[in-house]
């Protein structure tokens, strides 16, 4: 993350104001997330922590409010199978339960959104090979920023044009079958 923030201001930009981190059993996001209080204590940017519905242990954890680490049970199925684990990392969940400001559990659909957004971005930008689990960010920042996810969870983010998101991809195309899939035939669509 160090060297992402270094390239950001090499480049003139300016530093997140929101970080988008999916979560399986939470130690990238906890990672990510510890790095951050570490660095900028309370001016830290706003950080979500996305799931897949099925396997949403950590929103599950959090959403109990007990404090304490929860399992999801059952079906698992997703996607996002680098994220399908159902069972928090203890360490990991101390962190995302402190200092997580949100936590949002993600369709399937979403997903794949993310996957065809970033294969086929607009303007000059490059395409960028990325798995389900990792362009689940992309997927929900631009259905909340399209009005397509409930606008007061856009809200409650204080998401707006002056908004800088950071999204991490932690995955390239790990089925090239399931990818192709998704960005020239269209599956998981948007409902």
């Amino acid at each position: 993350i160090d060297e992402a923030l270094e390239q950001i201001a090499l480049s003139g930009g300016d530093l997140p104001t929101h970080v988008f981190l999916q979560a399986g059993v939470g130690s990238f996001a906890g990672s990510i997330l510890g790095y951050l209080v570490s660095r900028f204590g309370v001016e830290r940017p706003l950080t979500i922590i996305m799931e897949p519905e099925n396997a949403a242990c950590i929103f599950k954890s959090a959403a109990v409010g007990d404090g304490k680490a929860h399992f999801v049970e059952g079906d698992l199925s997703t996607i996002m199978s680098g994220l399908s684990c159902g069972e928090p990392n203890a360490i990991s969940w101390g962190l995302l339960r402190d200092y997580a400001d949100m936590y949002i559990s993600c369709p399937d659909y979403i997903a794949a959104r993310g996957v065809r957004i970033l294969a086929c971005p607009l303007g000059g930008d490059p395409p960028v090979v990325s798995g389900e689990s990792g362009a689940v960010g992309m997927g929900l920042v631009s259905m909340l920023m399209e009005g397509k996810e409930p606008v007061e969870l856009k809200k409650s983010l204080n998401l707006g044009e002056a908004s800088r998101i950071l999204l991490i991809s932690t995955e390239g195309d790990t089925d090239p079958l399931d990818y192709r899939r998704i960005v020239w035939d269209g599956a998981y669509p948007t409902p």
